[in-house]
């Protein structure tokens, strides 16, 4: 889904949304760096599999999906992360590692960790790595319909454990 469709359905749906450009980045420091937002207020998108079937895990850029709490809150018997080639082809349009989290558009579960219910605003990437998307929290929950879960590793990335 191209930045442009994305526009569209929140358009269509009349939600109120910021875009923010800025040189191609790919990793979530690198693009917290670049809009001045910090790690913990950017949202990422992991893809993962639980007993087979891909889903996307929402959660602060600045952390690490625990699998293995992902698997339990869920009630799965297996939880992994999906590799590039098994969910590239999901997301036409989208640039690699920068999909938006809205996986009602591509037939995807949606978790979203309970710690970005705290926020007022959530910002992602918007299928690019050079755009992101900043709208109203509570928009994202009425046209998504995440699960909310708390399944992000104790620690950021970049800290001892």
């Amino acid at each position: 889904m191209p930045v442009r469709q994305l526009k569209e359905f929140l358009d269509r749906n009349n939600v109120k949304y910021v875009n923010i450009t800025h040189s191609t980045a790919y990793t979530a420091q690198e693009i917290a760096a670049l809009t001045h937002i910090k790690g913990r207020d950017l949202a990422k998108t992991v893809i993962v599999k639980l007993d087979g079937v891909q889903a996307m895990a929402v959660l602060p850029a600045s952390f690490h999906v625990d699998l293995e709490r992902l698997r339990i809150s869920v009630g799965a018997k297996e939880a992994t992360l999906a590799s590039e080639g098994e969910f590239r082809i999901r997301f036409p349009g989208c640039e690699t590692g920068a999909m938006p989290p809205f996986g009602n558009l591509f037939q995807m579960p949606v978790y979203v960790d309970e710690i970005l219910t705290h926020d007022q605003e959530i910002s992602f990437n918007s299928g690019t790595h050079n755009e992101l998307i900043r709208l109203a929290f509570a928009d994202f929950m009425r046209l998504v319909k995440p699960a909310v879960l708390r399944f992000m590793a104790e620690r950021a990335v970049g800290h001892a454990a």
